[in-house]
């Protein structure tokens, strides 16, 4: 199993509007791809950090890259959502 980790920094005056955009764009555009195990979101609990995290929980590699492509270890940013992200990250790792 392969967990992919993605971190998000947006401007502080666009986080409500992310949010509503990042639950109803993002996550279910995740959450519709083969191989997808489980999404969680969730944001960060001190309000001075406007950070958010998305973990998704894939059953193998080749469907994470079916879905990210040959970029798969860069951050995917659905088409719109670019506009909020001040700062993004994106980490992968192995699980059994």
């Amino acid at each position: 199993m392969i967990i992919r980790v993605f971190r998000v920094k947006v401007q502080k005056e666009s986080s409500k509007a992310f949010e509503r955009d990042f639950e109803s764009i993002s996550v279910p555009l995740v959450k519709s791809q083969t191989g997808v195990i489980s999404v969680e979101f969730g944001r960060a609990l001190s309000d001075f950090d406007n950070e958010y995290i998305m973990i998704s929980h894939w059953s193998d590699i080749d469907s994470l890259k079916q879905f990210a492509g040959d970029s798969w270890q860069q951050a995917m940013i659905p088409h719109g959502m670019e506009q909020y992200i001040k700062e993004c990250w994106v980490y992968h790792y192995e699980s059994e």
